[in-house]
This record gives C-alpha cells, sequence and structure tokens, in this order.
C-alpha cells in the first residue's frame, strides 16, 4: 500500500467493481403469483406472500434541471448510509433512483437559458419548445447520473426511472381518471395564484407569503369610505360589503356607493367574512381578484369583473390605463384619485402578500378555469393514518408540521399553463363543449353528443401530482406494467421502508405522496419520513449564488475524496438540523479516511499469525463490541451523526492511539486480533466512508471474511 490513500486513482474503478458485481440489485424471493397482489386499485393492498421484509428507499428524484447541489448531496450521503447499512444486514435492500422533470421549475430555467440568446419561448411552437427542453433535460440527467456516481450512491440502476417514463405517465393517467370518475376532480373557474410572469398558476403550497410594508388608501365612495391597498383594481368593483354587526353602517345598508373616478353605482351589502377593524370596516368587493371578495361573490350572487390579464397588464378598465402593468397602473390611478380629490388618507401598513416561489415577484390572484381535486377526503385518510402511525416521522416536529398542512389544505389546483409536463388527458367536444377524461387517448366519440372531433386541454400537471405518485409508480412500471399476471417489484417493495427528503418539500411532496399513495394503492407509500436539513456555510448562513459561499461537492468529492464529502455531510448535527459546512470541514473527514488508511497499513505489512490474547487485546474486543452496538441502534434510529462520532472516536482513538501503540511491542501475537479489529472496523466505516473502506477491503480480502466488502455482513453485536 502507498504511503498515503489518494482517492482519484481508486473511485472510479471501486464504484464500477460494485455495479458489476450486481450488488446494487436485490433478488426477489421465490414467491408463487397466489400471494401476490392484484394491480392496486384502491383496495386492502397487504401481502401475505412476504416473508422477510425487504429495506427499500425510492430516491428523491432531483431535478432534471440543474446539476447536482450540496442539498442533493447530503440526502445522498444520508441515504446511501442507510441502504449500505441494511444491505450488510443481510435484507434485500432497493435504492431506486431517478430524475424529475420538474415541471415549470425546468422550464424556468430554460427560459432562462433563452432570454441570455435574446430569445424566449414565445418564439417556438408548443412542440418544438418541448423538444428543445427535452433535449437539455436529457443532458442534466446525464450529468446527473454521473454525480451520484461519483458521490458513491450504491442504487439500482437497472431500475432507474424520470417521471416522463411513458410506463410513469400511464400510471399518471390512470390515478387522474380514476380520481375524475369518483368525483374527486372538477374543473372549476375559482380564483388562483397566478405568476403572470412564469404565465402559470400554481397551488397554495407554491406560494411565499411574506410580511410587507404597503401603503393604505382611504377612498371616498360617497356613502362610505374604504381601505384598499389595491387601488388600481376599483374598476373590478361590484360592491361594497360591511359586517352585520357594525352598528357604524346599520343606516346605509341596501343603499349604494358611488366608485370614484367611473361614478358607478354599487350595492352596500352585509356579509360575515368583512374584518370590521380592518380600515374603516368597509370593504370593496372585487370577486375578479382576490379569494374572499370571490367567495362573498359567490355567496350574494354577483357579476365578476376581471380588469388584470395573464400578462399582468390592465383591461376592461378606461382606455388611459389599458396595457399599463400593474405597478404603473396603481401610480397613474392614485394621480387621478388624488386630483378628483376621492382619497381622504394615506397610511402606512404592514400586510402579507403572496410572492412565485419562482421568481419572487408578486403573486396575481387571479379567476380562472382550472382542474382541481377535491383535496378533503384524500388529506382526512392521511391524516389518519400517521396518527394511526402507519407512517412514523423521525422527528415530532414535523409530524405536527405535517398534521397542521393536512387539517389547513384548500382544493389543489393541479393544471399549469406551460408545456414542459405530462399533458392532462382532457378533451372538450367541438360541438357541445364537454369535457371527456380519458386515460391518455384521445375519445372515439363525445359521450353527450356523439360528436367525433375534440380539442385537448393544453395545460400540464403541476409536478408535484406525478411525483406525489413516485413511490408505487415506480415499483408498478419496474414491474412491468403491462404485464397483467404479475407486479413482483410493487408486491414486494412496496410499501417501502423510509422516505428521506428535505423540510422544505415536506408540505409540496410528503404529504401528498400519503395522500395518493393511500388513494391508489390503500396502503401507505411508506413507513417512515426521515427529514433533513438544510445545508449551510461555516457562519450558518443559507448557501447561495448571490452570497458567494456555494461550496460545490463534485469539487469537494474531486478534490478530498468522496468519502470526505460525505462524511462531512452528516457530522456534527442530526439528520433533521441544518448542517454547517465548509471546506474545512471536509478536509478534516479526509484527514479521518487518510488515518484509517495508515491503520491498515500497519496491520496489513504484517503476515497472519495465530493469536496470543492478553488484556489488552481482550480490551480492544469488548471495546469494538460495544461500539459496534451503539452504532448499530444509533443507525436503527437514523442518528447518524452519533454513529459516525462513535466509529471515528473507536477508530481514531481507541483503536489506532491506543491498542495499536500498546501492540506494537507484542506484534506477532497481536496479529490476529489486529485484523479482526481492522477487518470489523472496515464494516462499521463502509456505509458512510465506502470508497477507501473497500479499497482497503481489497488490499487484504484473503484475510477478511468477505471478497467484497459491499456484500460483506454487519459486525454482530
Amino acid at each position: 500500500m502507498d504511503k498515503a490513500y489518494n482517492h482519484a486513482l481508486f473511485e472510479a474503478k471501486i464504484y464500477e467493481m460494485w455495479e458489476k458485481s450486481g450488488a446494487f440489485s436485490p433478488s426477489l424471493p421465490s414467491t408463487s403469483h397466489s400471494t401476490l397482489r392484484d394491480e392496486p386499485s384502491g383496495s386492502d393492498s397487504k401481502s401475505s406472500g412476504r416473508r422477510m421484509p425487504p429495506f427499500t428507499i425510492i430516491m428523491p428524484p432531483p431535478n432534471a434541471s440543474d446539476p447536482l447541489h450540496v442539498g442533493h448531496a447530503r440526502f445522498i450521503a444520508i441515504e446511501d448510509i442507510l441502504i449500505r447499512y441494511h444491505r450488510m444486514k443481510g435484507e434485500s435492500t432497493l435504492w431506486l433512483p431517478g430524475a424529475d422533470h420538474a415541471g415549470i421549475e425546468t422550464q424556468f430555467v430554460f427560459e432562462r437559458k433563452l432570454r441570455v440568446e435574446g430569445k424566449s419561448r414565445f418564439d417556438y411552437d408548443r412542440d418544438t419548445l418541448y423538444k428543445m427542453i427535452w433535449d437539455d433535460v436529457q443532458k442534466n440527467k446525464s450529468t446527473m447520473e454521473s454525480q451520484l456516481r461519483i458521490l458513491g450512491a450504491s442504487c439500482d440502476w437497472t431500475r432507474n426511472k424520470f417521471t416522463l417514463d411513458p410506463e410513469i405517465i400511464k400510471i399518471v393517467y390512470k390515478t387522474f381518471k380514476k380520481l375524475y370518475d369518483e368525483g374527486l376532480v372538477y374543473r372549476g373557474e375559482r380564483i388562483v395564484n397566478y405568476c403572470p410572469r412564469c404565465g402559470t398558476a400554481y397551488s397554495q403550497l407554491e406560494v411565499d407569503s411574506v410580511e410587507r410594508e404597503d401603503n393604505l388608501y382611504y377612498l371616498d365612495y360617497g356613502t362610505i369610505t374604504i381601505a384598499t391597498t389595491r387601488p388600481e383594481t376599483i374598476f373590478a368593483d361590484v360592491a361594497v360589503a360591511v359586517n352585520p354587526n357594525d352598528a357604524r353602517y346599520k343606516d346605509i345598508v341596501g343603499k349604494t356607493a358611488l366608485l370614484p373616478l367611473v361614478e358607478r353605482e354599487l350595492p352596500i351589502i352585509e356579509d360575515v367574512l368583512v374584518d370590521k377593524d380592518f380600515g374603516t370596516g368597509a370593504l370593496k368587493i372585487t370577486p375578479g381578484h382576490d379569494a374572499t371578495d370571490f367567495e362573498i361573490g359567490q355567496k350574494h350572487k354577483l357579476q365578476i369583473v376581471s380588469v388584470i390579464d395573464e400578462a399582468g397588464r390592465m383591461k376592461n378598465t378606461p382606455s388611459k390605463y389599458v396595457g399599463m402593468k400593474v405597478e404603473e397602473a396603481r401610480q397613474e390611478v392614485v394621480k387621478d384619485l388624488e386630483a378628483a380629490g376621492k382619497i381622504k388618507k394615506i397610511e402606512k401598513i404592514a400586510h402579507v402578500v403572496g410572492l412565485c416561489y419562482r421568481d419572487k415577484g408578486l403573486i396575481e390572484p387571479m379567476l380562472s378555469k382550472q382542474w382541481f381535486i377535491k383535496i378533503t377526503p384524500l388529506a382526512k385518510k392521511a391524516l389518519e393514518a400517521i396518527t394511526k402511525g402507519q407512517v412514523k416521522f423521525v422527528s415530532e416536529r414535523y409530524e405536527k408540521i405535517a398534521k397542521h398542512w393536512l387539517k389547513n389544505l384548500r382544493d389543489w389546483n393541479i393544471s399549469r399553463q406551460i408545456v414542459w409536463g405530462i399533458r392532462i388527458p382532457a378533451f372538450r367536444c367541438d360541438k357541445c363543449m364537454k369535457w371527456t377524461v380519458t386515460d391518455g387517448a384521445e375519445p372515439v366519440k363525445c359521450p353527450s353528443c356523439g360528436h367525433d372531433k375534440f380539442v385537448q386541454d393544453p395545460d400540464t400537471f403541476d409536478t408535484w401530482f406525478s411525483s406525489g405518485q413516485w413511490p408505487y409508480a415506480t415499483l408498478l412500471s419496474s414491474s412491468g406494467i403491462s404485464n397483467k399476471e404479475k407486479f413482483e417489484d410493487y408486491n414486494y417493495f412496496y410499501p417501502t421502508s423510509v422516505m428521506e427528503t428535505a423540510y422544505d418539500i415536506l408540505p409540496f411532496w410528503v404529504i401528498r405522496m400519503i395522500m395518493l399513495g393511500l388513494y391508489a394503492t390503500g396502503d401507505v407509500p411508506f413507513r417512515d419520513v426521515v427529514i433533513h436539513g438544510l445545508v449551510r456555510d461555516k457562519e450558518g448562513q443559507k448557501i447561495s449564488k448571490s452570497k458567494g459561499n456555494v461550496i460545490d461537492p463534485i469539487d469537494m468529492a474531486n478534490k478530498y475524496g468522496a468519502d470526505a464529502m460525505r462524511m462531512g455531510m452528516v457530522w456534527g448535527a442530526l439528520v433533521e438540523n441544518d448542517i454547517s459546512l465548509s471546506e474545512d470541514n471536509i478536509r478534516g473527514q479526509r484527514n479521518f479516511a487518510n488515518k484509517v488508511w495508515n491503520i491498515a497499513r500497519f496491520v496489513l505489512a504484517q503476515p497472519s499469525s495465530k493469536a496470543k490474547k492478553n488484556d489488552e487485546d481482550k480490551k480492544i474486543l469488548k471495546e469494538l463490541k460495544s461500539t459496534t452496538s451503539k452504532v448499530t441502534k444509533a443507525l436503527d434510529k437514523y442518528r447518524l451523526n452519533e454513529a459516525a462520532g462513535e466509529i471515528y472516536e473507536f477508530v481514531w482513538h481507541k483503536f489506532a492511539d491506543e491498542y495499536i501503540e500498546k501492540s506494537k511491542d507484542r506484534r506477532e501475537q497481536a496479529q490476529k486480533t489486529l485484523e479482526f479489529v481492522l477487518q470489523e472496523s472496515l464494516k462499521l466505516i463502509h456505509p458512510f466512508m465506502p470508497f477507501v473502506s473497500e479499497v482497503i477491503w481489497q488490499e487484504g480480502k484473503e484475510r477478511f471474511d468477505s471478497p467484497i466488502l459491499i456484500n460483506a455482513s454487519w459486525p454482530k453485536t
């Protein structure tokens, strides 16, 4: 062995050896078809055919819009540690990899590239734009898969999936049609969260709520004064509402107010949704641009007027404002109101506004026809599954967050006005204009009128609708969805063991997987939920390009070794907490890899000999047993940092600093113990630092109990 460990000489070769060995692919038990479940249909999905439960993680599919970042490196390290540990325990272990087309996220990134070239999405027809994004995504996908290999991800590449795989799309369509047929999907006109810059609607979860200071304008409406932060929308006002318990306005309810600038009469009505403590207690009702106003408008059968179009420009207003952007129109309307003497006063107010999660610009509440899922029945079952312990959150605080969201979700708008994604299989009849939902194929005849001409909805599914089906869709498509006789992967590996992901997508993804998994299969998609925190810099600041503190995981792996990068991802903090990472942290773990290498050089330099144990030998074996027990318990509880700390303490201090030093004077008698402790130490190290441990194992494999470390048995406790 060389004097120093050079990761660059070994890592690619070791990964190739693992992959060729078939170690990443679990074997299925020989189970008769009679004990396998049929294709999921929402009925009871428990299988009586399982013997030994497998250990399964479905990889959270990285977005195919960009290469991997340091946040991805953390989930790769965490999940691969768990996978390698359970594989060594002898369980049939599957880590299924994949990538997410990522809908608006990917189209947003691609449009940014087009802008650099002086172009936009509007320069291309739908099919051309889709093909351009597809080609770009395939390059990114290939890059990501190479990066996963560099970081040592021991995932089963034979089952690699993409959310736009044809078999995955079939499953997504099937779920949508089932929801529609059972009355859980509807097309409705509602106020949606619309981003005029991205050109699409979003669900409530994709809107960032932030507090900011704005002007509150008190406007003279003749018989009453109203307060608003949005004077540019007064042209869409259809009423003024007051709270029925507000004594100030008892005498004018049923009378009219006068809309300034255009002098249109508006009825003064009562509604309990009006906050009598806000402003003057009188609310201008603009059903086309506010969710509360829409609800009031529906209740009182009021007209709906829209004055902002999908490009964020004014329409249906006096001609001078038409075509103006919203902010510009607000300034002009305020000037005209001031000139007309209609502004009584202006105050500053701190209030919450919605921002697009992608470009951080203001969300425009807008009336639009969209596809919605009735969320209450799905959320109720998901909440029950968590409460009953069918799905267990390792961290109690994240269980509370999940329950909070499930109790407060509104109907889910799942249609997006973008090209990139799975197109909604809904077809409108040219004659009677009624919709037909299919499993993907265009209908032959309209079931309502018999006409044979249709137009497909141009919208695509919200990417979270398809990725929300990821656990069962991946396993069904691996089984061969077209084969009705058997669904081996689905039957054996579903429900999966662990869902491990970042806390920032808990409401976007985790709770939706639980809802859709229960709905489509009748069982939960996973048993345990492990949520990890974010990666921050050494000062605790969020890592971002704008701050200049980005840590590229591949650069670090190339510089210090993948083992050092991985160990840095779990060192010093519980999985659920944020970690502070710096190059110094990673360099420190590289030093540990070198320490392990030097220990092995010392041990393997001496030929094997018969053991003659003394008290020091017995002591180190006792310490080894104690460390193995502590590491095993910590890994079973997902306390990876504690396991890593125990391994570090034992290998560096108890084994190297103490035992090896004391064994130098009786080397021949201690050699067998040295080799055994090295063997078991390499097993403990392997899930965390797989490359250096495997390289050493191959150097001394004739002395160890398995030809390849990745397939070796976990040390006995």
